[in-house]
């Protein structure tokens, strides 16, 4: 089937799965029902530092508060919210902006469940003077205990080398001591940490001024979700997250002001489905 892209004459009266649409967020949350959501992984216009059709996005904390509101009432009990921000740097100090959402997230109901950070093995030299900016933060937010966590593995860099288990004493052991205190083999993979790198200089521009990489939203679509289970974005941009959803298993629904974002989402999801690489 192919991916729908909806105006606003075309709006259901509720939100539906595996659909864009073209409008205000904050308006278009009014129409999803309560605990749909699973997990949300977006990338908010923050500190108006993205620009729509040449004009700069008007992005206020009060419109954030509504926002942030509404995802709670919209995520479903042990859903995730994946907040990825940074703060720009204004007169020689930041911002802080994203300290602030994340308090307020937590006085919504959320639990901040992790603060991880997207690392960029490549990034933009400044001139000023302060070391430059290499990352931005991953909040992490549950309603409740997150219901669903499957970790991305790493491979270990001491894989297939023999260390100890349970250390020594000289003293006269038991049998169990002795079998805890035997050499083991560190597996080949571990737990990933919560620094996630990634090569940001990949990113296509072209199609939005803003996009983060699609390894970003892969990892925490299978971090936080199962197959099936429902991905939101209210700032598809270019549709990074509803294009990752699909191809893993998820569904997706996704809302965005402009209206040329939205197409370019639509037809990435419709290529990912022509394709046809959906893990089902």
């Amino acid at each position: 089937m192919p991916a729908a892209f909806l105006t606003r004459k075309d709006y259901d009266e509720v939100i539906e799965l595996n659909k864009i649409y073209n409008e205000d967020c904050l308006e278009g949350m009014k129409r999803i029902q309560d605990g749909f959501v699973d997990l949300t992984v977006t990338s908010p216009p923050y500190d108006n530092l993205r620009t729509y059709n040449g004009n700069i996005a008007q992005w206020s904390f009060a419109k954030f508060q509504g926002i942030a509101k509404e995802l709670y009432r919209v995520t479903a009990d042990g859903g995730v919210v994946v907040w990825i921000v940074a703060d720009a740097t204004i007169k020689g100090s930041e911002t802080g902006t994203s300290f602030r959402q994340a308090l307020f997230f937590m006085d919504c109901g959320f639990n901040l469940h992790d603060t991880m950070i997207y690392a960029k093995n490549s990034y933009m030299p400044l001139t000023h003077n302060r070391y430059e900016q290499q990352f931005e933060y991953m909040f992490v937010f549950s309603k409740g205990k997150p219901k669903t966590f499957n970790p991305i593995e790493i491979k270990s860099q001491t894989a297939g080398t023999k260390r100890n288990r349970g250390g020594s004493k000289a003293k006269e052991m038991s049998y169990a001591e002795r079998l805890r205190n035997e050499k083991t083999t560190v597996n080949e993979y571990k737990q990933a940490p919560n620094i996630f790198w990634y090569d940001v200089g990949k990113n296509d521009k072209s199609i939005h001024n803003a996009p983060f990489p699609e390894q970003l939203a892969h990892d925490h679509i299978i971090s936080w979700s199962n197959p099936g289970d429902i991905v939101f974005d209210p700032f598809i941009g270019s549709g990074t997250t509803a294009k990752m959803a699909y191809l893993n298993g998820r569904n997706y629904c996704g809302i965005d002001i402009s209206e040329e974002y939205c197409e370019i989402a639509r037809k990435r999801v419709e290529q990912a489905q022509m394709a046809g690489l959906r893990a089902d």
